[in-house]
């Protein structure tokens, strides 16, 4: 078993992962009964679309003996109704390194072959940028 999911009340949830014991909260966002006071849970699956493909790409990084310290992204996730679902992804991964382009296409590749990009329904569009540069 991987966690445990609790219906707290007021459309609020609280997932424990079981091996760590760490948590997290989801609320219902306002445009659907709740008080978006947290992520929602599409929230988490857009979010966990760019969270899988940083750490898939640090894990290349790191065989390829790279540093990718300071790796962001920015995630957009866009709603569809009847029925009601997340119909796009936006991920703008920032990446303030000067790597060759062969390490970008590289990581590239990785970052859009991660396990959670897989797992996505695939109507949902998924628009990926990369952002490659130093930072100032």
């Amino acid at each position: 078993m991987t966690s445990i999911v609790r219906y707290d009340g007021d459309l609020r949830t609280t997932s424990v992962h079981l091996k760590s014991n760490n948590e997290f909260i989801t609320d219902a966002p306002i445009d659907n009964n709740g008080k978006g006071e947290a992520f929602s849970p599409t929230d988490t699956v857009a979010t966990g679309l760019a969270s899988c493909m940083l750490t898939v790409m640090g894990i290349k990084a790191k065989n390829m003996e790279l540093d990718m310290l300071h790796a962001s992204a920015q995630v957009t996730k866009h709603m569809a109704s009847e029925p009601r679902r997340i119909s796009k992804i936006e991920v703008v991964l920032n990446m303030p390194f000067d790597f060759d382009n062969k390490t970008k296409k590289i990581l590239e590749n990785t970052a859009n072959t991660c396990p959670v990009h897989y797992s996505l329904h695939p109507d949902i569009e998924k628009e990926v940028t990369f952002v490659w540069g130093k930072e100032d």
